[in-house]
């Protein structure tokens, strides 16, 4: 393998365990935005990942499968919103329960579904761009799926929006100050309900990702941790889009880094790469990556004052 294609070949790794990451990072970001703590991504990546391989299986097609999949963490979103917003439940606990309640009912889904084993998956095919598909290196960039290209537009979009537009302002408002918000005339409710199952759709749009995509097939408890590094790119990136997205980019550089190294039997003890986005993510809480503000509200209820 030549230098060029081994850079290649690592470029596009790097890419592929990046995008799951990015999907329920933003997911997430726009949920602690407007004040809800979401621990849940994990349960909601893994419920997208399951109900879009249940899909594939029924089916035999890709794209309805990813639809369903949305629609499935969208539907723990609301989920979450439901018990976060409405009945005040601690948000903390909340996402963890959802997280248990996933790994459980998708581990049985998956014992009475697969049976023999696991099973391949239709997988969405890559959209080759002509002309600069063939380039060195960043050829890369014009070779993978379509859910690559999705999460590349919703980028400057949910940027945009969030800084850009009066949804935004009042998105960001009622994560900072929900009772003024409220004193504006924003719904407070409608806005972390909204907020939270978008997060729960992108999480399901994760979870599509690795059952479609990168994996080819689903293994109980396949989201290993995704969701938790997740939230610690939130916090890397302090709650902005692009710098989220970095973050993503540089945990799953570190992954697929410690990937290349077992394959290559370097004398290098790879539980060490394996710990870097842990100890990343514990900088940045601990403010060595830089102050991390998190929203004012987030994890508060709020209850509206009765007149």
């Amino acid at each position: 393998m030549t230098p060029i294609d081994f850079i290649s070949d690592f470029l596009s790794a790097c890419l592929r365990l990046s995008v799951p990451l990015a999907f329920a990072a933003l997911g997430g970001l726009i949920s602690e935005r407007s004040g809800v703590l979401n621990i849940g991504l994990e349960g909601m990546i893994l419920t997208g990942a399951f109900a879009g391989a249940a899909t594939a299986i029924a089916l035999d097609q890709v794209w309805p499968a990813v639809g369903v999949a949305l629609v499935a963490g969208a539907m723990v979103g609301l989920l979450h919103a439901y018990l976060c917003v409405s009945l005040g439940v601690n948000q903390l606990v909340s996402g963890l329960a959802i997280n248990l309640t996933a790994a459980g009912l998708t581990t049985y889904g998956a014992r009475l579904l697969f049976e023999t084993g696991t099973v391949a998956l239709p997988a969405i095919a890559p959209l080759n761009i002509p002309g600069f598909q063939q380039l060195p290196i960043v050829g890369v960039f014009f070779q993978q799926d379509p859910l690559f290209y999705l999460l590349l537009l919703l980028l400057p979009l949910t940027t945009y929006a969030l800084f850009h537009t009066h949804w935004g302002l009042s998105l960001r408002a009622v994560g900072n100050a929900p009772r003024a918000a409220d004193t504006a005339g924003v719904s407070v409710s409608r806005v972390r309900y909204c907020s939270v199952i978008f997060c729960g759709g992108l999480c399901g749009l994760a979870g599509a990702y690795l059952t479609l995509v990168h994996v080819g097939f689903f293994t109980e408890n396949m989201s290993a941790g995704k969701g938790f590094i997740a939230l610690a790119a939130l916090i890397f990136g302090r709650w902005h889009p692009v710098a989220t997205t970095l973050a993503c980019l540089l945990f799953g550089t570190t992954e697929a880094l410690q990937l290349r190294i077992q394959a290559y039997g370097l004398d290098i003890p790879y539980q060490l790469l394996a710990m870097l986005p842990y100890l990343t993510a514990l900088a940045a809480l601990a403010g060595l990556a830089g102050k991390a503000t998190p929203p004012a509200a987030l994890g508060i209820p709020y209850t509206k004052e009765k007149q």
